[in-house]
């Protein structure tokens, strides 16, 4: 997907347009429209989809285009369109620790729940290349993609989803929302006040914690010595760079854990690496704002494949949180190989 900047798009001229000047007109809007379609549904490969059944939805539609609103408002009133009537036939996608249920035993063998889809990570290279964003040109921020404030969006209806990011994400008037969604502005207003409710309830102290800074050396530092840990499988080691409320998950597993010692006894008891070297951590950018790394598992015949993708948060008295995704079509998301080469030139660093 185009990483192109996102600016103001030109007046859509009268008539019939070819397929390049469309392309011209909405392109600048892609990386925002695909940010919009990850919030409403958690998962990237959806929004890459509804993406293109939104750009499809618009090109047939052009001619209806009045210039009543902004082209940018008209693709997102498409969009959210779009993304409900997508939503209509499937469930939410959670985190573990989104079920409701408490912390799991860590001497009890986890049990993989795939009959239910789960939240997603979002590269951030997707929707800001790699290149450093312009703050003045910004509509997409780290702060309204953060993983707490996606997942607490799971918890919404679809309808209460739309709502919130339409009026406070994407600052649209209750007018102008009542419109997009067919509704009422009191209407509007009412299912607002829910959704802000909702997500009060669901401890919005979570999704205030700020994302590390990975320019920082000592955030470095720490990074490489978890990464150091992992690859010695030193379970005290990982046990002590752990903060005391740190949170462990690991979707398609509903189980989740708290605590360093649980987490510790959880990694030693279960994991089928047994001695050093047996896993690699490889360095894979950001997700979320949040610093990810494929890890590779060791098999029997030494080759290190694919096992799960973490995605890490930490603050300076520890690591907080880490989703343990085992999904390996992630690695390809993150452009990840498969396996992992002694030769491989990445680094384990961020």
């Amino acid at each position: 997907m185009t990483t192109t900047p996102a600016r103001p798009a030109a007046p859509v001229a009268e008539g019939a347009l070819s397929d390049e000047r469309f392309e011209e007109l909405v392109a600048p809007l892609r990386r925002e429209i695909f940010a919009h379609c990850y919030r409403m549904t958690g998962s990237v490969q959806d929004a890459e989809d509804l993406v293109q059944e939104t750009y499809l939805r618009a090109w047939r539609a052009m001619h209806t285009f009045e210039h009543r609103s902004s082209l940018r408002t008209w693709l997102y009133r498409i969009a959210t369109n779009t993304c409900l009537t997508h939503l209509e036939s499937r469930k939410r996608r959670p985190l573990p620790t989104g079920l409701g249920q408490p912390a799991a035993d860590p001497a009890r063998e986890p049990q993989p729940d795939h009959d239910r889809t789960w939240l997603e990570p979002l590269p951030d290279a997707l929707v800001w290349g790699t290149e450093p964003a312009d703050p003045a040109t910004e509509t997409v921020t780290r702060d309204n993609v953060r993983l707490a404030f996606v997942t607490a969006l799971q918890h919404l209806t679809a309808q209460q989803r739309a709502v919130l990011l339409l009026r406070e994400v994407l600052q649209c008037s209750a007018a102008e929302t009542a419109e997009a969604l067919g509704l009422t502005v009191a209407g509007v207003n009412s299912t607002l006040q829910r959704a802000r409710a909702q997500v009060a309830r669901l401890g919005e102290e979570a999704a205030d914690a700020p994302a590390p800074d990975l320019d920082d050396p000592r955030t470095r530092e720490r990074l490489a010595a978890y990464v150091a840990a992992f690859e010695s499988y030193d379970i005290p080691g990982i046990v002590r760079l752990l903060a005391d409320d740190v949170v462990w998950e690991m979707p398609p597993f509903p189980e989740w854990y708290e605590g360093p010692t649980q987490i510790g006894t959880l990694i030693g008891t279960w994991c089928p690496a047994s001695r050093a070297g047996d896993m690699r951590l490889v360095a894979a950018g950001t997700a979320n704002g949040l610093p990810v790394y494929g890890l590779y598992m060791r098999g029997e015949d030494g080759v290190h494949r694919a096992f799960h993708v973490q995605q890490v948060q930490l603050r300076p008295d520890g690591v907080t949180h880490v989703v343990a995704y085992f999904d390996t079509a992630l690695f390809a998301a993150f452009g990840l190989p498969e396996t992992w080469h002694r030769d491989d030139s990445r680094s384990a660093t961020v």
